[in-house]
């Protein structure tokens, strides 16, 4: 199956379209480490709000896709005043509100998509680090920092197991939230605590909701975690079997005491986008009202 990849230029046409609509409120979350804008899409109305995050490797841009289908879906389907699934999209948006970040790390994406420029600064460090010009399995930001593992959460422990990943080391940077992009993404959660009641983060993997943090599960997030599991046939992983790894799920439970789920949609090389959206479009759509 070949390759999807979605690069920065994909995600900043969508945005540019969901500016030009009456429902979408742009912002940006703050800038990559090579200066990109990082940008947050809210739909809806409601007191309450859900996050959605992907892309924090630069190897899961089909995961950003999946948030942009997401996005133009939902435009689509309150324009034409429909049902999804048990939900009025005149309730969901008066309601209920997404914040959407479809790519964390931006930089990496760019990596990935069309490697690393003679203009880039950090051109010579990364050619070191990636062994090679090919940068098609780069997990990390502009600079080597693996962003699934710079959170304060289990994140010295992390450090001290030595984790690889294919193609790259691993590294989850010199200490929690390190680098800007997740720095900026973790002040934002801080300052809006009381309003954003559930995380989901979309990563590549073999298919499982990862919900786990220590000991501080609490049942309800045990709870949604089995529907999310349910609607999406996606296996959940045993609290037992998970420590913390430094990962925006585990941050969010240890830290903020917050329901969050780290969804694995298939592998990056192996991903279909458009079935996998429709196995996630039930999650994408109900998360809000569930959690």
């Amino acid at each position: 199956m070949k390759r999807e990849l979605v690069d920065y230029a994909e995600v900043m046409r969508c945005v540019s379209t969901l500016e030009r609509t009456d429902l979408a409120q742009i912002s940006v979350l703050g800038r990559s480490i090579l200066g990109r804008e990082i940008p947050v899409i809210t739909l809806g109305r409601g007191k309450n709000a859900v996050l959605y995050v992907g892309g924090h490797r630069g190897t899961e841009s089909v995961c950003c896709g999946l948030l942009l289908d997401f996005l133009t879906d939902y435009v689509k389907e309150y324009e034409k005043k429909n049902r999804v699934f048990e939900y009025p999209m005149s309730y969901l948006y008066e309601q209920r509100r997404v914040i959407v970040i479809p790519m964390l790390n931006p930089d990496g994406a760019e990596y990935v998509c069309h490697s690393v420029g003679d203009d880039n600064p950090l051109r010579d460090r990364v050619l070191r680090m990636n062994g090679g010009d090919d940068f098609s399995a780069w997990q990390a930001n502009a600079r080597g920092v693996d962003l699934s593992h710079n959170y304060d959460a289990g994140f010295f422990e992390y450090r001290q197991s030595g984790m690889r990943t294919d193609g790259v080391i691993s590294l989850g940077g010199e200490f929690p939230e390190s680098e800007p992009e997740t720095a900026a993404l973790c002040r934002m959660l801080r300052f809006r605590r009381e309003e954003i009641v559930g995380v989901l983060s979309l990563g590549t993997g073999s298919g499982d909701i990862y919900c786990c943090c220590a000991d501080n599960l609490t049942a309800k997030t045990i709870s949604v975690a089995r529907v999310l599991s349910r609607f999406t046939g996606y296996r959940l992983f045993r609290p037992e079997e998970l420590r913390p790894i430094g990962s925006l799920t585990d941050w969010c439970i240890s830290s903020l005491g917050r329901p969050a789920f780290t969804v694995q949609c298939g592998t990056a090389e192996g991903c279909d986008r458009r079935l996998t959206y429709e196995r996630l479009r039930r999650v994408l759509f109900s998360f809000s009202c569930i959690v």
